[in-house]
């Protein structure tokens, strides 16, 4: 059983809360968010996601999509990303009838929006996305690990900072419950 410490207890709080405010893109709201975390104590995060749609960024520290080099580094460790899930025999099967130039740019407009780059995101949520490969395929923690140790070797190959490839997989880690559908 996972425990929460209490920097990701809090943090969910409040992310709770301000993200049922409407029209949370609000930057002063914003703002109040981040000297109200801040004030707690509690490491200040680069960003946290309401929904897909919908990221939520600090305007005093680069984006984590800033800091891993911006578009053409999405686009280049997605690439590399997609070729080693392709070739990982834990996960591979989850894309056989997969159109995956259509599922590389899905992942590279997600992931910039989740690394708070431009939100030009327009897929389904986590939770929809993956249903039927949970429901049909099985799909588990196990796989889910796999799929974020790819990511995780992707950004070791690119020679990305351990700093950042945590942060990456904080976000990863983020989507689990939703992705496995629980």
């Amino acid at each position: 059983m996972r425990h929460s410490t209490p920097d990701q207890l809090a943090g969910k709080a409040l992310q709770a809360y301000f993200c049922h405010i409407n029209n949370f893109y609000n930057k002063n709201i914003a703002k109040v968010f981040f000297f109200a975390y801040s004030a707690l104590g509690f490491k200040q995060p680069h960003f946290f996601i309401c929904n897909e749609r919908q990221t939520i960024m600090s305007e005093t520290t680069a984006t984590l999509y800033e800091q891993l080099g911006g578009e053409a580094a999405v686009n280049a460790a997605v690439d590399i990303f997609y070729r080693k899930v392709l070739s990982d025999h834990r996960i591979n099967r989850f894309f056989d009838n997969t159109d995956m130039d259509k599922q590389a740019a899905k992942q590279k407009s997600f992931l910039t929006m989740a690394f708070g780059g431009p939100n030009n995101y327009s897929g389904a949520d986590m939770r929809q996305a993956h249903a039927h490969l949970v429901k049909k395929l099985g799909l588990d923690d196990s796989h889910f690990d796999a799929v974020v140790e790819d990511l995780a070797a992707t950004l070791q190959e690119l020679n990305v900072p351990q700093e950042l490839i945590n942060q990456v997989a904080a976000i990863a880690e983020s989507t689990r419950n939703d992705v496995l559908d629980r």
